[in-house]
């Protein structure tokens, strides 16, 4: 008789900046989302794969719920709910060095919608001992968790004890991914993302978030190698200057970072090209939500 598999989808939901996808990153064991100390950086639902034993965790790292103003923030909020909904186990994610009405806001809805949701509270080596008690009193006075764990996803303080609380409660099940499998985002995504970040850590005073980043191509070469192009998309010819900087020097820089991480990532030589374009309504555009996994909202 073989040996029963668990298998349990792990929302982890917060405020932007709370460090969710370092968690889940953590997590996972390697790099599967984005990171910046930007807020918003994660757009889309990205799924990690952690093994556990005989469990495996399913980790959908959302976007941070904010209040919405634009079509492409109301898509980013629907996503991180829509992963909620759909998740065995909720992991509300709350920095605890600065703990905000965003968290409140999400902890109402989490006790409207009558979820049991695992509290974590992040960046914990930043907090005095006191200031995280009265903060846990706080939290679970009227709240719908279930457990509390004091997390440091940057440091992996607490994370293991988090982890295998999350096994104990995955139900029996299937796997839903080979166990050798890190995220279910496509590579053409992943490689998108990988550019994307790069763009945020290096002008992410100049283009906040008046940026995107798409695949256009992908052509495997019969050294092993990868050709891959791309196209950094934004909303104004002055962005475009920013983008591609002075003799070019700028995207250049980016391209090299970006290189650097995805041929870690794809374990092979990776040609990037990258090409920056203008498109003033790029986030009001059908095709750029599909291309980054959001749902369009008519």
């Amino acid at each position: 008789m073989s040996e029963a598999t668990f298998c349990a989808v792990v929302a982890i939901i917060g405020a932007p900046n709370a460090g969710k996808s370092t968690l889940v990153n953590r997590l996972v064991g390697e790099k599967v989302s984005i990171v910046t100390h930007k807020a918003q950086t994660t757009r889309a639902a990205v799924r990690g794969v952690a093994m556990r034993g005989a469990a495996q965790l399913v980790l959908v790292d959302t976007p941070g719920v904010f209040a919405p103003k634009r079509r492409l923030d109301r898509a980013m909020v629907r996503a991180a709910w829509t992963g909620a909904s759909d998740a065995d186990v909720i992991v509300h994610l709350v920095d605890a060095h600065t703990a905000r009405g965003l968290d409140d806001a999400i902890r109402t809805r989490l006790i409207e919608e009558k979820r049991k949701v695992v509290l974590a509270f992040n960046k914990v080596d930043l907090v005095e001992k006191p200031v995280l008690l009265a903060l846990t009193q706080t939290y679970t006075a009227d709240g719908p968790y279930t457990d509390v764990f004091m997390i440091s996803a940057n440091s992996g303080k607490g994370v293991d004890d988090l982890a295998d609380h999350l096994a104990d409660r995955a139900p029996v099940g299937p796997w839903l991914f080979p166990e050798d499998q890190a995220s279910d985002a496509p590579a053409r995504i992943l490689a998108a993302e990988i550019t994307r970040e790069k763009l945020m850590l290096r002008l992410h005073d100049e283009l906040p978030y008046d940026a995107t980043v798409e695949t256009e191509s992908w052509q495997e070469h019969k050294d092993g190698s990868v050709r891959i192009d791309q196209t950094i998309y934004v909303a104004r010819d002055s962005q475009k200057k920013i983008a591609i900087g002075e003799g070019g020097q700028v995207v250049k820089a980016i391209g090299a970072a970006a290189r650097k991480e995805l041929e870690h990532a794809l374990d092979r030589r990776v040609h990037l090209f990258l090409n920056v374009k203008v498109r003033e309504n790029w986030a009001e555009e059908r095709a750029r939500y599909e291309a980054i996994g959001l749902e369009w909202e008519n």
